[in-house]
């Protein structure tokens, strides 16, 4: 028959209640001195390092690699207005010069601008031209008019002459001779006039054909800028060289800015490596 044996529960209890106490502090212990703990230094491999004093100066390190030769003065030729591409006249590893046709581009839009602008130029060559006659025949026309005026001036000069010298001899009236007088300081007064009107043309020629020479010269820098696009639809290399590139195939639309193509000058090279990061 067993016996109950309250005193033997209690003590059980007791060291399990311990216990947990126990294991609780020591657990608190050790976080604690854990967390005090100074970080462990990295390790590394012995053999990817170097070691050595320091030293105070340049550090040089000598490595190995892989690369190529590459041109030092490499051109990129853009496109400098919208077009096709209608042929590529050469391909990469072909010779070029300067003036050399590497793609030739068609834009209908910009050679019809260009022979509006030619037209529009000669039209504007044609009125300056024209203007140019009618100042010129404005100035004959008033050398013409200040010749008459001059001739009618002598010749009533010498009638005044011939008046007073009848006058003196009674044989014309004072009316005459004041006719006469009357009518040389009229002619002299015309005469006058012509000449300051013939000054006056003479000296605005130039003005007279400004606002013509202005329009000229606008519409021909218009001209020569049309030109200059129509000129650049034939793509050339610009430098001696080696084309390199030529990103393009035939019917494509390019817009401006479009790279058509590069050239590099061989004849100065430089080594591009390529060294691993460690």
């Amino acid at each position: 028959m067993d016996i109950a044996r309250p005193d033997l529960a209690r003590k059980k209890k007791l060291r399990q209640s311990l216990y947990a106490v126990v294991s609780v502090i020591v657990v608190v212990l050790i976080t604690v001195g854990v967390s005090r703990l100074e970080p462990a230094a990295p390790r590394v491999d012995r053999d990817t390092i170097y070691l050595d004093t320091v030293q105070r100066g340049p550090m040089v390190r000598q490595v190995r690699g892989t690369g190529t030769l590459v041109p030092e003065q490499i051109r990129w030729i853009p496109a400098t207005t919208d077009g096709t591409v209608e042929r590529i006249v050469i391909r990469p590893g072909a010779l070029v010069s300067p003036d050399t046709v590497i793609v030739e581009l068609s834009n209908p839009e910009v050679e019809q601008t260009a022979l509006e602008a030619r037209l529009n130029l000669d039209a504007a060559e044609a009125r300056y031209s024209n203007r140019q006659v009618e100042v010129e025949r404005d100035i004959l026309n008033q050398q013409s008019a200040l010749a008459t005026v001059e001739a009618q001036l002598k010749t009533a000069r010498l009638q005044a002459d011939a008046d007073e010298q009848l006058f003196a001899q009674g044989l014309v009236s004072s009316l005459e001779l004041q006719k006469s007088q009357a009518a040389v300081q009229e002619y002299d007064t015309r005469f006058r006039i012509e000449q300051e009107r013939l000054q006056m043309a003479t000296d605005t020629v130039e003005a007279q054909l400004a606002v013509e020479q202005a329009e000229v010269d606008r519409l021909r820098t218009l001209h020569e800028l049309r030109e200059q696009q129509v000129a650049d639809l034939h793509v050339r290399a610009g430098m001696p060289g080696v084309l390199q590139q030529v990103p393009l195939d035939e019917g494509q639309r390019v817009t401006t800015g479009t790279n058509l193509a590069r050239v590099g000058d061989p004849t100065v090279l430089k080594a591009e490596l390529r060294i691993a990061e460690t």
